[in-house]
């Protein structure tokens, strides 16, 4: 009886020991994306999709990662309240606010802003996108 006993204690530490061992504490911000060391913070790349998914832009975007600005040209006839932009980021970097679905563009004298947001949540830098549209 006292061998099964003390097997029966062996065990639940055992257990114990294991589910401790493999908990990690790694740091997460408020949407469960890991917080890491890097202090990057740019806008690689730039997309801009119409309401039926496929680019509407006439050429590659400009991005200006010191000015801090992106400019992209758009077909002519664009619907620009239907937009849906997509960025590239440097890695782990994230986008605040997030992109939810389309986006209004249609006020070309008032650029959108994005804040890019680095990989450890320490670094902040604001993109504006300018658009112009094809005449």
């Amino acid at each position: 009886m006292k061998k099964i006993f003390l097997l029966q204690i062996a065990l639940v530490l055992l257990g114990t020991l294991s589910i401790l061992s493999c908990k990690k504490d790694y740091p997460v911000d408020d949407d469960g994306l890991l917080i890491t060391s890097r202090s990057d913070c740019y806008v690689s790349g730039f997309e801009l999709l119409g309401a039926d998914f496929q680019t509407v832009r006439t050429k590659l975007a400009a991005i200006d990662t010191t000015a801090q600005t992106i400019n992209v040209e758009v077909l002519y006839g664009t619907d620009l309240k239907n937009l849906y932009p997509q960025f590239s980021l440097v890695t782990d970097a994230t986008l605040d606010p997030k992109i939810v679905g389309r986006t209004d563009f249609s006020n070309l004298s008032a650029p959108r802003e994005w804040t890019v947001v680095s990989g450890n949540r320490k670094v902040r830098k604001t993109y504006k996108v300018f658009l112009t549209v094809k005449q």
